[in-house]
């Protein structure tokens, strides 16, 4: 964020906490001294209120971050960001752009229980008008977000706490990575897992556990969620043959329910097996700890389903 607000004085950022506190979790540190208080700006908790006002700001030639504590208290702003800044630009006969990026974590994070543990990556990739990306390491998430911020469309960015701490390689040059591109996390000739965010992290995991037993997979980390990059996903299932979805969401209606369907329709001849998606219990995210173990994507339901889809179980 700094970087790009160093290279275009039209980008400010505004959010609860995100000034004098360094962000809740962080994120903006030092910002506030850098830049100051016109383009660090902490709001009430008044999330419908702020994200109006950034919506209004980028209408008007400005190129808002919207920081959302967490995307959990979103839903407080949905009408805005659903029903102003995704239909703008179709509204206006395209007299008005809406370049704004609503930022911040999503799905579980620990022992915080149903209320502050959805993911809604499927709920906002539903909407035509927004663009919807989940990066599941540092090196993606800077690319990822410059190109968030100088796109002229609305952008949902959707990090998570239990990321923040994560380390990687970053390069310290200019780098973009285009909104719309998967990647081939790990190669591999058996099975394809897809997956995007930090489940990423749980497909590598059983990846391990599985070249261990002799089944290689290849992991796709789609990055963007809309668009979706298909191409990718099908080629990979042309090579292996078998596919497995994971993703830390409710099942209904779910980003792995459209990524099987279109590898149904597009590449079912090349199918050995029936599709297998992994997804968060069908229930609101308990507190205990053994419950939310038993509630989402984890390595252990990831290696069972590779075997079933490899005919090594039942």
């Amino acid at each position: 964020m700094s970087e790009e607000m160093r290279r275009d004085d039209k980008i400010f950022l505004m959010g609860e906490e995100v000034a004098e506190y360094n962000g809740a979790y962080k994120v903006s540190k030092g910002m506030l001294a850098e830049f100051g208080p016109k383009r660090i700006i902490d709001t009430p908790i008044a999330e419908l209120g702020f994200a109006g006002i950034g919506v209004g700001a980028a209408s008007n030639g400005l190129r808002p971050i919207i920081e959302f504590m967490t995307f959990n208290f979103s839903l407080v702003a949905i009408d805005q960001i659903i029903n102003s800044a995704a239909k703008m630009y179709s509204m206006s006969g395209g007299q008005y752009n809406v370049p704004i990026v609503f930022r911040g974590p999503t799905a579980s994070a620990g022992m915080l229980s149903s209320q502050h543990s959805q993911a809604f990556e499927n709920w906002y990739a539903n909407c035509p008008g927004l663009k919807v990306l989940v990066p599941s390491n540092p090196y993606d998430a800077k690319g990822l977000l410059k190109s968030a911020i100088r796109d002229n469309d609305p952008v949902i960015f959707m990090e998570s706490e239990q990321m923040y701490g994560d380390k990687g390689e970053v390069p310290e040059e200019e780098y973009l990575i285009p909104i719309g591109k998967a990647d081939i996390k790990r190669a591999g000739s058996d099975v394809t897992i897809v997956s995007f965010g930090k489940i990423i992290k749980t497909a590598l995991a059983a990846a391990k556990e599985l070249s261990a037993r002799g089944i290689e997979a290849e992991i796709v980390d789609l990055r963007s969620v809309r668009p979706i990059d298909y191409d990718t996903v099908i080629n990979s299932v042309k090579k292996t043959n078998r596919l497995v979805v994971v993703e830390e969401a409710w099942p209904l209606a779910s980003i792995s329910t459209e990524i099987a369907y279109k590898v149904q329709r597009d590449a079912f001849d090349y199918l050995d097996a029936p599709v297998i998606r992994i997804t968060t219990a069908d229930t609101p995210l308990p507190y205990a700890p053994t419950l939310i173990e038993a509630s989402l994507p984890n390595a252990e339901r990831v290696i069972k389903a590779v075997e079933e889809v490899m005919y090594l179980r039942k």
